[in-house]
């Protein structure tokens, strides 16, 4: 049987790769006629990646499912290395892209090229990350953690509080953030048109 932890991680990178994704369609369709909103959604997607992946998810692996990988699976250290190193500049990665859309949205176009070229290789980026983590560390997870080591690790990934994950409740907190998000991003992630 899957653990917890696994389903949460794997759910969690399916949300991020959700926003990520919208990030880019939003990116490409502009602000158009409603700057205002468009900035706010825009906004709201980065603080999520902030609070969520940044915050909750990457402190979590580092601190319980990292360790006892690597201590199980030594064929999984070079991986978990260059996932390490990924997660201590995931937060200053995503602060700059914050600072970069603000400059957009009150110095003009003129900043617009600079947040597209850091958007797309901050995706690009996480994008591999994931691929990385799901590909080499959770198999590895899967075939070397033993029961007692998946109860400390399940029962720290269970207090995830993900609004955008499917069937998770939701931190009431946090509604207006997941309402901002779902109303106005376009799919996958939002019920906005893409167009």
């Amino acid at each position: 049987m899957p653990s917890i932890s696994l389903r949460t991680i794997r759910e969690e990178h399916a949300s991020l790769a959700a926003v990520l994704h919208s990030l880019r369609l939003m990116l490409d369709q502009g602000p158009g006629d409603e700057p205002a909103a468009f900035f706010d959604v825009m906004r709201a997607m980065l603080f999520y990646i902030d609070e969520f992946p940044e915050r909750q998810h990457h402190p979590k692996e580092s601190q319980w499912l990292f360790p006892k990988v690597a201590e199980r699976s030594p064929q999984a250290a070079e991986a978990i290395a260059q996932l390490e190193r990924d997660h201590e500049g995931g937060e200053a990665a995503v602060r700059e892209l914050q600072h970069l859309l603000l400059g957009w949205e009150l110095m003009g176009d003129a900043r617009r090229e600079a947040f597209a070229l850091a958007l797309e290789r901050y995706i690009r980026f996480y994008l591999e990350h994931m691929r990385l983590e799901e590909t080499v560390v959770l198999p590895a997870a899967q075939e070397t953690l033993q029961p007692g080591d998946w109860t400390a690790i399940d029962a720290a990934f269970a207090s995830n509080t993900n609004p955008l994950a499917p069937g998770k409740p939701r931190d009431a907190a946090y509604d207006r953030l997941f309402t901002r998000i779902v109303m106005r991003a376009p799919s996958p992630i939002g019920l906005g048109s893409p167009s």
